[in-house]
């Protein structure tokens, strides 16, 4: 316990250290200042209150003072389960901000909209810019800026540091230093916003798209965190940049300070990793599969073209209802057959099947199929080489007291270890009990089965 203390002791020690410097010679990039807001402006001015529970708000150590200009909407007064951070700034070819957003609250219930606020930093310095989305966001996002749901911010240039003339770490272009410094101070700002607005923070990109039932699974993963009684600074629901990465936000305030003090020697998605490190969590928690992909096509750094995707994430991956899962085929160690039904990184892995063999799902009520997409093997290894997928219905319980359904149906074969059909229930309109993987050959490789998923509506 005692090298546990001195270790952070330390830690704290050199931050105070290095900011004191850097608050000496930087005075006057960060000390509040009062600021007319310009008549073309479609917003008032508002000094954010942040929380002072945090000890780094206590007594102003760290200090980082700065005026937001509230564009749109309002926080609420109480505070939330979740707030989500984006930072958008102009780009060269389209905007992915709205799309964004829309992705992000039609996933959602309204109990679960509820239990979030979305806090949108517009990050540009071009005014017309910022009118022009502040409008569209109004038009499209009445309901979430009316109930406190969703907040739109901006910080002026005069509040920044400097971000031209900088270090050339890396060896990168000026114009890329200057970018990637001004989009760590851009998250200084939103997450020192955030700080006490929700229990946890998530930070997202401005042209990400989300899975369904993104907030339910994060809920999940962080109950199962908490009941580990291990230390986590930050838990990753996606492997990409700045995506996905959730915190306490008992350690925004700090964060906030960190991204600020060190904003140009590294991008943020490095200072980022080094934070948690900071903060004791040696090793990443990358959640998989994850819950929001990347869908910007062009980058907000010069339009440059941007391919980057996320190849863990499955949009649909959280449709499959409640069901058992049983199977005649032998598996590895814990690899059991319920795993390629459930979300989460399992699979079933099972030795080699022979002809006959078969992976039931039956489901706890009557579902009607509209879609199945399954997937097998690793890495080319491993695939099921021949078996059909088909539908049941009449349960009953097997002499070895599994379940099964009575009667079967086919709806098609594997191919390459790939299965998927579309709109089945246009075909098939009743309720099915059971889906089943048939083995319609054996092999002599083991066979893995990662990814059953289905897509249903009730039933009529």
């Amino acid at each position: 316990m005692r090298c546990h203390a001195k270790k952070k002791t330390t830690v704290l020690a050199v931050l105070l250290f290095c900011w004191g410097l850097y608050f000496i010679s930087h005075l006057d990039f960060i000390t509040d200042r009062s600021h007319e807001p310009s008549p073309y402006e479609l917003s008032w001015q508002a000094e954010r209150l942040v929380s002072k529970e945090s000890w780094v708000e206590q007594g102003d150590y760290l200090p980082l003072n700065v005026s937001y200009q509230l564009l749109a909407g309002a926080p609420s007064t109480q505070q939330r389960y979740l707030s989500v951070g984006l930072s958008s700034v102009k780009r060269q070819k389209g905007s992915y901000l709205v799309p964004t957003l829309q992705s992000l609250f039609s996933h959602l219930s309204p109990e679960e909209c509820s239990s979030i606020v979305v806090v949108v930093l517009l990050a540009d310095f071009d005014v017309t810019w910022r009118i022009t989305t502040v409008t569209e966001i109004k038009t499209k996002f009445a309901l979430q800026l009316e109930q406190g749901q969703l907040v739109v911010l901006h910080v002026t240039q005069d509040l920044y540091p400097p971000l031209t003339g900088l270090k050339r770490n890396f060896n990168d272009a000026s114009e890329r230093v200057s970018f990637r410094s001004k989009q760590n101070v851009d998250y200084s700002f939103l997450i020192h916003y955030s700080a006490n607005l929700a229990q946890y923070y998530l930070q997202l990109e401005d042209d990400v798209f989300a899975a369904k039932n993104f907030l339910t699974t994060i809920k999940r993963h962080v109950e199962e965190q908490e009941a580990k009684k291990t230390t986590w600074a930050m838990l990753e629901f996606s492997a990409l940049g700045y995506i996905g990465k959730l915190y306490r936000s008992a350690h925004l305030p700090l964060l906030a300070r960190f991204l600020f003090l060190f904003y140009q020697e590294m991008p943020c998605d490095w200072l980022m990793s080094h934070f948690r490190v900071l903060l004791t969590q040696k090793e990443p928690i990358l959640i998989k599969p994850s819950l929001f992909q990347h869908m910007g096509t062009f980058s907000s750094f010069h339009g440059m073209y941007n391919k980057l995707k996320d190849s863990d994430f499955e949009e649909g991956l959280y449709t499959n209802p409640s069901a058992e899962v049983y199977t005649d085929m032998s598996p590895y160690k814990k690899h059991f057959p319920k795993m390629a039904w459930e979300a989460g990184e399992g699979f079933f892995w099972g030795r080699s099947p022979e002809k006959g063999n078969y992976l039931t799902v039956v489901f706890a009520q009557p579902t009607v199929v509209t879609g199945i997409f399954i997937e097998t093997g690793s890495g080319g290894k491993d695939l099921l080489e021949s078996a059909q997928v088909e539908l049941g219905h009449d349960v009953f319980t097997t002499y070895s007291e599994d379940k099964s359904c009575k009667e079967f149906q086919s709806v098609g074969m594997l191919n390459n270890g790939r299965f998927e059909i579309k709109e089945l229930d246009k075909k098939y309109m009743s309720a099915s009990s059971c889906l089943r993987i048939q083995i319609t050959a054996g092999q002599k490789d083991w066979v893995i089965i990662n990814k059953i998923r289905i897509t249903h509506r009730a039933e009529i």
